[in-house]
């Protein structure tokens, strides 16, 4: 069982900090990793042409172990989740008749691309809206996603939680549902890959695209994406000189090459080898690998409990823990609560928290405790 590793982080004691789903704080060694990345292009005499590859090298592999992958090379360095969905975008024909399938409030990433391939094909985006009530929202949210997939449905582009209110979508359910109609999944794990246990062997999804910053520990303007066989042959979005294939010979790029790297490894970012956010990246997710989403589930889950108990015999309104994330959840008023009293309460506390929709959204991590709970009990109740 994780304990809290508060220490492992530079957050000022006086502050909760339950916003991970904004923005991670930096591990101490990923902090390290950047300074001592940084300091290396003092001397660019020491960056051989090796360099250009290792460390990209290792961030695949600690990936792929992270979501259970057992091809590296089926991950890619990318500079953000709009980044590797144009990639999918590009590579994915659509006619009318057909539609994207998508949910209610789903992050902007991972809406804009769908609707103006649709506008531009002459598709349809067809949305699911979860129920009006709250009672057994979760499970019903998942039934209508189901429901709604069907022949004409191209592909389903969603979330493994809410981004809003860390609603838990089925994906292994809505994964044998999109291959019986013949459907692509496309998953945007942001919100989820780090946090929350993912198995790329057991769900299969054509691509899985996933911003650094928030659950993965690492910086901002660097993110991972893995591409399935569906896009093994495709046009990356870019044309790079890394990306083609033998770019590893740097005394032949002058021979220019038609072809690319094979398979998934043709859509990486332009720059990738990034020698300061890989290095910071990678020291991130080896640590995850170490701590291990299902404990760190398991560790938010139990800091949050008594919090969540006292907070629905409050009245807030709470999803069941069947459907929602531990490290992710929202918390709606009650009927006669006053939201901005609430606000200015949480900053009184020093309780950072977002507000998204009509959810409170809370997102601890292992650097939280059962006292920022607690506080952010008071805040809310003390009204």
């Amino acid at each position: 069982m994780l304990t809290s590793k508060r220490a492992q982080f530079s957050l000022p004691p006086q502050v909760s900090y339950l916003n991970c789903a904004y923005m991670s704080p930096l591990h101490k060694d990923v902090e390290k990793a950047g300074i001592r990345a940084l300091r290396g292009k003092r001397n660019p005499v020491l960056i051989a042409a090796d360099d250009f590859f290792r460390d990209s090298d290792a961030l695949r592999e600690a990936y792929a172990s992270l979501i259970h992958a057992d091809d590296p090379k089926r991950m890619v360095i990318i500079p953000s989740v709009s980044y590797g969905m144009a990639n999918v975008v590009k590579n994915l024909s659509i006619g009318k008749g057909q539609h994207i399938l998508v949910v209610a409030e789903q992050f902007p990433s991972n809406y804009y691309p769908w609707k103006t391939l649709c506008d531009e094909q002459g598709a349809e985006l067809h949305i699911v809206v979860p129920p009006q009530d709250y009672s057994d929202r979760g499970k019903r949210w998942n039934e209508y996603i189901l429901d709604a997939i069907n022949t004409n449905t191209r592909a389903v582009a969603i979330g493994h939680v809410h981004w809003a209110d860390g609603t838990l979508f089925d994906l292994q359910a809505i994964r044998k549902r999109t291959r019986e109609v013949g459907a692509l999944l496309i998953i945007d794990g942001t919100q989820s890959v780090g946090a929350l246990p993912f198995d790329v062997q057991q769900i299969q999804p054509d691509a899985l695209i996933c911003a650094g910053y928030k659950w993965l520990l690492g910086p901002y303007a660097i993110g991972l994406a893995y591409y399935g066989e569906y896009f093994d042959n495709g046009k990356p979005i870019e044309e790079n000189w890394i990306n083609r294939k033998d770019s590893e010979n740097f005394a032949a790029l002058v021979n220019y090459q038609n072809d690319y790297q094979p398979g998934a490894l043709r859509y990486e970012v332009g720059e990738h080898s990034n020698f300061i956010g890989v290095p910071m990246l990678l020291t991130a997710i080896r640590q995850l690998n170490k701590w291990q989403p299902e404990r760190i589930q398991e560790y938010c889950r139990n800091i949050s409990r008594e919090a969540v108990n006292a907070l629905r015999e409050k009245g807030f309104i709470i999803e069941e823990e069947a459907w929602r994330g531990a490290h992710l959840f929202g918390i709606r008023l009650a009927p006669g609560m006053d939201g901005e009293k609430i606000k200015q309460n949480l900053l009184k506390y020093k309780v950072y928290v977002s507000f998204r929709g009509n959810a409170i959204r809370v997102s601890p991590n292992v650097y939280n405790t059962p006292h920022d709970f607690q506080r952010l009990v008071k805040a809310l109740t003390s009204i």
